[in-house]
């Protein structure tokens, strides 16, 4: 086993504590957007998340810009929906 991480150390040519930095920093991201994507219901991108590594990087864009975008579209749209009930409501009386 040691052996094999020299080889990809070499090959890459970074320290093996350093490769060892990378995974733990790509497994921490990876497990806190898979964690986000499962609990929010969102199966395309806990695939997504699970196949494709990118270092952290897709996870992090995921956390703190794709994951909000959905919830922040249906807030808007259930306030609209409110105000459209409410008008109704006025408009009867």
């Amino acid at each position: 086993m040691v052996d094999y991480l020299t080889t990809i150390t070499e090959q890459f040519g970074i320290s093996l504590g350093l490769l060892i930095m990378i995974v733990i920093w790509s497994m921490i991201w990876k497990f806190l957007a898979l964690w986000k994507s499962a609990r929010k219901g969102s199966v395309v991108w806990f695939i997504v998340l699970a196949l494709i590594n990118t270092v952290g990087i897709l996870e992090i864009l995921y956390i703190f810009v794709f994951s909000k975008m959905k919830c922040c579209e249906l807030k808007i749209k259930k306030k609209s929906s409110k105000k459209i009930s409410t008008k109704k409501i006025k408009k009867k009386k």
